[in-house]
């Protein structure tokens, strides 16, 4: 199989919350208990971490060398460029973009996705093109040459900042799959995302009430939680989601 590795872009300078990656949550970097999530996924060759260039980052380019998964840094403003240099540094045929913002992602999702792309010969495979799972389990796969290509047919600074858009906005040139949630996994409205302090407040939570017993639980248990728990949802139901 290409070398296929998943890329975590992730910097301190949060506008709504400032230093989200690195917040401590069960003694641990939230950072740290994503990649831990990753690497449970069994089709990845690698994980690498997109900071940028900026001291502020340095803390998070010293975690992942404290994890013992790649780093690559690059533009803040440029993600595009970041994750392409990422994957070039570290000889990725294949990327399976993630953010920092999803330290619930679930393992089973992901690698569900790098089957799926490998098994449709698509271009470009997410859960996003038709949002079904929560907000927060955003997979992206594609071939490290397809963003190649699309960084070389756009300048537009919009394209560059959210690294796959130009691919999934423009199917007249590259072919695009959508993988979409079970019944039992369907909630595209709720937020399992890490953007301000009320959603650091939910996956705090969740965390504490999951991982001692099974710290490799899934969505299905966070599920489970939030209905065993209804009013966990109301912790950021209010919060409105950034949209491109």
């Amino acid at each position: 199989m290409e070398r296929t590795i998943a890329t975590i872009e992730a910097r301190m300078t949060s506008s709504r919350l400032p230093g989200k990656v690195l917040r401590p949550c069960m003694g641990k970097p939230m950072l740290s208990l994503m990649v831990e999530r990753l690497q449970r996924v069994p089709s990845l060759d690698g994980i690498v971490i997109a900071t940028t260039v900026n001291e502020a980052d340095d803390p998070v380019a010293e975690l992942a060398r404290g994890l013992g998964v790649g780093c690559h840094r690059g533009s803040e403003e440029d993600v595009m460029d970041r994750v392409l240099g990422a994957a070039l540094a570290h000889d990725a045929k294949v990327i399976v973009e993630t953010t920092g913002d999803c330290p619930l992602i679930d393992p089973v999702i992901v690698e569900k996705c790098i089957q799926r792309y490998r098994e449709s010969g698509v271009d470009y495979l997410s859960n996003i093109l038709e949002r079904t799972y929560p907000i927060g389990m955003d997979t992206q796969v594609f071939a490290t040459d397809i963003l190649a290509d699309a960084a070389s047919r756009t300048d537009d600074p919009v394209d560059h900042e959210h690294v796959s858009l130009f691919i999934y906005r423009h199917p007249e040139l590259y072919s695009l799959g959508n993988v979409a949630a079970p019944p039992e996994l369907r909630d595209p409205d709720l937020r399992l995302t890490l953007d301000t302090i009320e959603d650091f407040h939910l996956i705090e939570t969740v965390f504490s009430r999951l991982y001692l017993r099974k710290p490799d639980f899934d969505l299905a248990d966070i599920l489970g939680l939030l209905r065993s728990e209804p009013a966990l949802r109301e912790v950021n139901e209010h919060v409105r989601h950034r949209t491109v």
